[in-house]
This record gives structure tokens, sequence and C-alpha cells, in this order.
């Protein structure tokens, strides 16, 4: 991987303070880089430092509900135009009008609403494992069968009483160690198990889903766009990633990776190189 290293960093948005990473140039094109449940900052190291030596400005940010001081404990704090306000928020505080966003999982749903409803602020766009969230929804609302049970566990985690939280955490958190699959380096599931565990962080975490609505329809995205599927995700079938063509309207390039739903942790060497001609193509945007 590259020389570069990367930095702690905080970063004032919408009233809260956000923790993060980042690596490369201060005067550097921005790209800004959103992880997913149940995962952090750091789990973009990697390819930050990557995108660092390439000459980018590569931010991670822990969002809403992982950063210790961005925890508001109401449900509807965790609205996707709340986390759609809270990446904007974090360009403006970074000084970038315009900036290339990446995300993965549920930062990956976020940027498909960035994308769709803020087209004029990004450079490009990058979904690593998530489909354009209304191909998704139309096949769960044509009861495929094979996307419906992998989608089983959304309904576990919604439901009311602290399920989740409850079957999660016993037994020294095994069903939420399992959630990484093995894929995960020992160290930092420990890590994140930790962080998970602060007051009031893994119920945050999941009001994520609890305040979303699945069911909403999201209009087509322009922005020129790269999607990277996994073949061995076990949440997102290939039916609603291959129907995600459907819902990108501008420059779109669509990858298959034979890994599970960690692509950026199984392979970063290879999730940068999909990025690079990616956003050396976004660079000439107009």
């Amino acid at each position: 991987m590259g020389d570069p290293e990367s930095d702690a960093l905080q970063l004032e948005a919408n009233g809260y303070t956000f923790s993060g990473i980042a690596a490369g140039p201060e005067d550097g094109e921005l790209v800004l880089l959103l992880h997913g449940w149940p995962q952090f900052a750091d789990s973009w190291t990697k390819v930050a430092r990557e995108l660092a030596a390439d000459g980018y400005r590569a931010v991670a940010i822990d969002q809403r509900g992982y950063s210790s001081g961005a925890r508001p404990e109401q449900q509807e704090a965790y609205a996707m135009e709340l986390l759609v306000s809270d990446v904007l928020a974090f360009a403006d505080a970074l000084g970038r009008p315009r900036f290339h966003l990446v995300g993965h999982d549920w930062g990956a749903i976020v940027a498909w609403h960035v994308a769709q409803a803020h087209r004029d602020r990004l450079l490009s766009l990058t979904s690593l494992a998530i489909p354009h969230p209304h191909a998704l929804a139309d096949v769960v609302a044509e009861h495929d069968p094979d996307q419906l049970k992998r989608g089983a566990y959304v309904g576990v985690f919604k439901a009311p009483g602290h399920v989740a939280e409850k079957a999660l955490m016993k037994d020294d958190a095994a069903a939420l160690r399992a959630v990484y699959e093995g894929k995960i380096e020992p160290n930092q599931v420990d890590e994140n198990v930790r962080r998970l565990r602060e007051p009031g962080a893994l119920t945050a975490v999941l009001n994520w889903y609890r305040a979303f609505d699945f069911n909403s329809a999201l209009g087509p995205v322009s922005v020129p766009t790269l999607y990277i599927w996994a073949s061995k995700d076990r949440a997102v079938g290939e039916r609603a990633a291959r129907a995600t063509a459907h819902y990108v309207t501008g420059q779109y390039t669509f990858e298959i990776v034979a890994t599970t739903h960690w692509i950026v942790d199984e392979i970063p060497n290879e999730t940068v190189a999909f990025l690079r001609p990616h956003l050396g193509a976004g660079r000439a945007s107009p």
C-alpha cells in the first residue's frame, strides 16, 4: 500500500463533533469516504492512504451515532435527510464545494441519496455493495424470495423493545462479532465492539435502520457512478445489483467482485484499482 499516513480528524458539523481520519495533501481533491454498519471511519484506512498517494485528500468520518460527539438519542434524529445533510456539512467544513463520494453499506445508501438530491455537489459517486435503493425496493416489492430471505434481518433490527441490541450483545457480543463473517481482523472486531458498547452507541447506529423507509422511492442518479457488487454478499442478491443500471442515467460502471459484503476489508488494493480511473474521469468533469 501507499506511504502516506492517516491522521485523526475532528469536524464540527450540524451542531455536532464528528471524529474521523484524513490522509493526503490538504489542497488535494476531496474524496469523502462513508462507512457502513457496524464499522467506523478506520475501515477506510488502507484505501485512504492509497488515494492520498495519488494526491487526493481522502477523508473518512465516523458518522452520526458512531461519533461519540454526534449521538442524539431520538430515533428521528437518524432520518435520511439529516444523514444527507451531515455529508454536505462535512464537505462544507472541509471547504469543498464539490467532491467525490464513496460509500459502503449504509454509507452507500446515504451516498445514493446525496447523488440524487445534490448532483451539483458531486464529482463522482461510488457505491460498494449496495445497489440503487429503488432497484432494491423493486425487487423486494416483487416478493423475490432470494432477496426477501437475505433482508430478513432488517425486521429484527427494526423491532421495538431493543430486541436487536440484546441479541447482538449476548454472550460477549457473539452475534455482533459473527456479522463480520471472519473477514475483519480480530483486533479490529474487538475495537468495533468496544466502541459499540459505549452508552447509547448500538441503539444509535441501529436507529439508521429504524428511521429509514425501505420502501421509499428514490429517483435516478445522473452523477458519474461506479457500483461494485460482491457476488458472495449475504444481504444483496444479483437481481437488485444488475437492476441498478436502470437507475443511473449518467456514466455508469458496474463491477462484480468475488468477495463477501466486506469488500474494502477483503480487497483494498483492488478497490483502489477500480476507484482510480473512475475518480480520474471525475476530475475532468465540468
